[in-house]
């Protein structure tokens, strides 16, 4: 039994929900209690609960009508009918219509008890459902491979920022495995049988992002045809998961500040102020500092995001680990029992390689080299490792003079031809070039625009 559990109590009985709020306080629940069903929907907008004990008869508002307004404002509430034997039909009507069950006055405790115990088991159920629908293709893994020494030290310190309640930033590379570590950080933290939550900053718009963060309320917007929680409603308990912080707008962060700063937040389209009590773990690719020092992101906001600040070194710099990650792969992506192996030659290809794109890069090339070896071994020739791409081979190879006469470039037009050469060898697939240029694909678009490319 959770025992942070919330339930509300709402009858018109004042001795009864004294009596249930003792007895339910002593089995380790936080529990509140209104005498009206008026004051029920008060109190649900003003704070989260798992279960609603309601009763049917009340003179302002009745339960029925609670229960209407609990389906379409917060349905993982569980509501549990405390309903007279005449009011059986109207329990059963209830219960087509969202309840999650009945008890009859006057009730036996012991079975209350094993009731809510069994609401409780479904309302995880449902948060869980609700969090793999919003993350189809996330699996929570605590694995990280690897025995350098600078990927030690980031496990050692992500051990001890397990242990705390303190927001944590991870800075690395595109590719380095930050979302790894931030769920190795939750599931070692004291929020582990919590929810944890994912949202990318990167993928979807500024309205998108704060309907997803916040909750929206019916009607807020044209298609918000019913009440939605938000992330930090769900993940309520547990972690939040920011990647790519570095790509939310300007006008989004004072609304992330505010509820970091208090755990405060409005749905859009509300009026009401809700709680939400959650870990943040954020993560990028970028230096934020100078991001602040060039006003593209809040100083204010960067110090609540990394009281404490995890730096996951890049894949050249952990060259103990290639190979190790190589063979893992290998295991993981063949489609038999017995992996193929891969040849000294090739073996050396990969450990002299740079990985720009880091742990993905070198995921990609082992699946790809899976799919192109013909035997049992993996060569050279298999790996299809990129060419090397040096300063010298992405300059033009007769630079025409510029209006100095001197044949130097400016930086901008090598940046344009180091794009145009990684989308061509890519096929002008966005995803996987921005994936090997350590940026996010709202960048890439936005110097695709900036330098008039175009697909040739």
């Amino acid at each position: 039994m959770p025992k942070n559990a919330k339930i509300l109590v709402c009858d018109d009985d004042e001795t009864l929900c004294y009596l249930l709020k003792e007895q339910l306080i002593e089995e380790g629940f936080s529990v509140d209690t209104v005498y009206d069903g008026s004051l029920a929907i008060d109190a649900i907008k003003n704070k989260n609960y798992d279960i609603l004990l309601l009763d049917l008869t009340m003179k302002i508002v009745n339960g029925e009508e609670v229960l209407k307004f609990v389906s379409e404002y917060n349905s993982s509430i569980q509501v549990i009918i405390l309903t007279a034997q005449s009011e059986l039909r109207k329990a059963v009507d209830c219960i087509r219509n969202g309840a999650y069950d009945f008890i009859n006055k006057p009730y036996n405790f012991d079975e209350l008890l094993i009731t809510i115990n069994r609401a409780l088991e479904h309302h995880d159920l449902l948060v869980k459902t609700t969090i793999l629908s919003n993350q189809v293709n996330k699996k929570l893994s605590s694995r990280i491979i690897g025995n350098s020494p600078g990927l030690q030290k980031a496990i050692n310190l992500a051990n001890k920022a397990a242990l705390s309640e303190s927001n944590i930033l991870i800075e690395g590379e595109t590719g380095t495995g930050k979302e790894l570590f931030a769920e190795y950080i939750h599931k070692y933290s004291s929020r582990c049988d919590k929810p944890f939550v994912i949202i990318n900053c990167a993928s979807l718009p500024d309205q998108l992002i704060e309907s997803e963060l916040f909750g929206h309320e019916k009607g807020a917007f044209t298609d918000a045809k019913s009440t939605k929680q938000g992330l930090v409603e769900i993940a309520h308990g547990g972690t939040l998961f920011l990647d790519e912080i570095g790509e939310l707008s300007l006008s989004l962060q004072p609304k992330l500040l505010r509820f970091l700063e208090n755990g405060e937040y409005r749905r859009i389209g509300g009026v009401t102020t809700l709680t939400s009590n959650i870990r943040v773990i954020s993560a990028t690719n970028r230096n934020l500092l100078e991001e602040a020092d060039n006003k593209k992101f809040r100083r204010d906001l960067l110090f609540r995001l990394n009281v404490i600040t995890l730096t996951i070194p890049p894949l050249r710099e952990r060259k103990e680990d290639i190979l190790v990650l190589s063979n893992h792969f290998l295991e993981t992506k063949s489609p038999i029992r017995s992996p193929k192996k891969i040849t000294p030659h090739a073996e050396d290809a990969l450990l002299k390689y740079d990985y720009p794109g880091n742990i993905r890069e070198l995921e990609h090339i082992i699946e790809r080299a899976l799919i192109f070896a013909e035997g049992e071994l993996i060569h050279y020739d298999d790996l299809n490792l990129p060419r090397s791409s040096s300063i010298i081979e992405l300059l033009p190879s007769e630079p025409e003079e510029n209006e100095n006469g001197n044949g130097i470039i400016s930086m901008d037009e090598l940046e344009k031809i180091h794009i145009i050469r990684a989308l061509r060898h890519f096929r002008w697939d966005r995803t996987q070039t921005a994936s090997q240029l350590g940026i996010s694909q709202k960048t890439l678009y936005t110097k695709i625009k900036k330098y008039e490319i175009k697909q040739d």
